[in-house]
């Protein structure tokens, strides 16, 4: 698997709840492949995944194809996300990809997709998003390190 600036930086709470996971990249494309889990927590009362939660999905793709592009130096903060849900979204590994469509000085514009294991597109997103100094964005916090409790 490639080496992408992702590494360098601990996995956020909440994509550690989404089983958020870099499946391939192509930084220098702007192109990226995220796994997630479709847990069935996450259903609805009819037994799909919930929308927003296809949304979070969806977003945290779309922002780690800025970060890769940029090696880790931009990280984004969504401006507008633009959501098309397509096909309801069984419990079960879901796969999101993403390319960013243009990079500019302040804002990013970038296209994704969601899809089962089986093939089907659940959702397509495009979002604008404002670029930030990652060393501003990130900075060392609790909330990111791993929870040490005490005995």
């Amino acid at each position: 698997m490639i080496s992408t600036a992702l590494d360098t930086i601990p996995t956020p709470p909440s994509s550690r709840l989404l089983g958020w996971h870099v499946l391939d990249a192509r930084p220098k494309e702007g192109w990226i492949r995220i796994g997630f889990d479709g847990k069935r927590d996450f259903c609805n009362p009819a037994g799909f995944v919930q929308g927003g939660i296809l949304s979070a999905m969806l977003d945290d793709t779309m922002g780690p194809a800025v970060f890769t592009m940029t090696d880790g130096k931009l990280y984004t903060a969504t401006i507008t996300m633009t959501v098309n849900f397509l096909a309801p979204a069984k419990p079960g590994p879901i796969t999101g990809e993403a390319r960013v469509t243009h990079l500019g000085k302040t804002v990013a514009f970038v296209e994704g997709r969601l899809t089962a294991a089986d093939g089907t597109l659940l959702a397509t997103a495009t979002t604008s998003a404002r670029l930030v100094e990652t060393a501003k964005a990130i900075a060392p916090s609790a909330s990111l390190q791993p929870a040490v409790l005490p005995a």
